[in-house]
């Protein structure tokens, strides 16, 4: 069972401002969480493997396969400013100029 002293521990070390209404509210449901998990605890398990998947798994990626791109010409139609088959950007810093 998760006491008041435990929250406040918890939100201490997460640097958590929390209100006294709060730490009452977190430990309610913190509470109520592991209650459902002690409920979990209890079901039979024995019968099903460890790596037992409820669907079946199956590769979703398709083939790497190259295929044509956009040319040089086209990526650069609408540039601003352009420098030979470069994209050219204004200057940021004023450093390294």
């Amino acid at each position: 069972m998760i006491s008041r002293a435990d929250v406040e521990h918890v939100a201490a070390l997460a640097r958590l401002g929390l209100a006294d209404d709060e730490i009452e509210l977190m430990v309610s449901q913190l509470n109520n969480i592991l209650e459902a998990i002690a409920v979990l605890q209890d079901v039979d398990t024995s019968a099903v493997g460890p790596t037992a998947q409820v669907i079946p798994l199956e590769n979703v990626m398709r083939d790497d396969e190259p295929r044509d791109g956009i040319s040089r010409d086209a990526a650069l139609a609408n540039a601003p400013l352009r420098e030979g088959a470069h994209l050219r950007v204004p200057v940021v810093l004023e450093e390294g100029r």
